[in-house]
């Protein structure tokens, strides 16, 4: 009796569940025999978590898509494995805060960016220290700042947010 529950259940997941129709994990190699790509598929759209893969087999960028489009936070490494990007997409574009780090994995960069252009401000950091603050519009440098006493004469630290 018990079997045929499991049974009638496992059945209802797999073939009664009209919201996961056509839905598929895809993966996806290099000539080489290393994985390139993984996630899932959704009516032959990338949807959910994807990976993807340095030919030597690192993990390269991770992240979620909706309807083929990059959404949520992702992630960027380069070859040895390092995180050297990371923050949000919005409709396919960066959006908000990103984090950009030197081949130490120290952070270099916090820069603000709205419709996939640095938008706000970008803080930039030297031997992990504060360096200067850059404010840019619409992808384009406004000014800069190399001392707090200076940049808080012009703006106030509720920009940074």
């Amino acid at each position: 009796m018990l079997s045929k529950l499991f049974l009638t259940i496992t059945l209802f997941i797999f073939l009664g569940n009209k919201s996961e129709e056509n839905r598929m994990y895809y993966k996806e190699y290099y000539t080489s025999g290393e994985m390139k790509a993984e996630g899932w598929m959704q009516n032959g759209e990338k949807t959910a978590f994807w990976k993807y893969y340095h030919s030597n087999g690192t993990l390269s960028e991770e992240g979620h898509y909706n309807n083929n489009r990059r959404v949520s936070y992702w992630k960027f490494y380069n070859l040895k494995g390092i995180l050297v990007e990371e923050g949000h997409y919005e409709n396919n574009k960066r959006s908000d805060w990103w984090l950009i780090y030197n081949d130490y994995g120290e952070i270099h960069y916090k820069c603000q960016f709205r419709n996939g252009k640095k938008n706000g401000y970008c803080l930039t950091y030297k031997n992990q220290e504060l360096a200067s603050a850059i404010k840019y519009t619409n992808g384009a440098k406004i000014k800069e700042w190399f001392s707090y006493i200076s940049f808080m004469k012009e703006n106030s630290l509720s920009d940074l947010k």
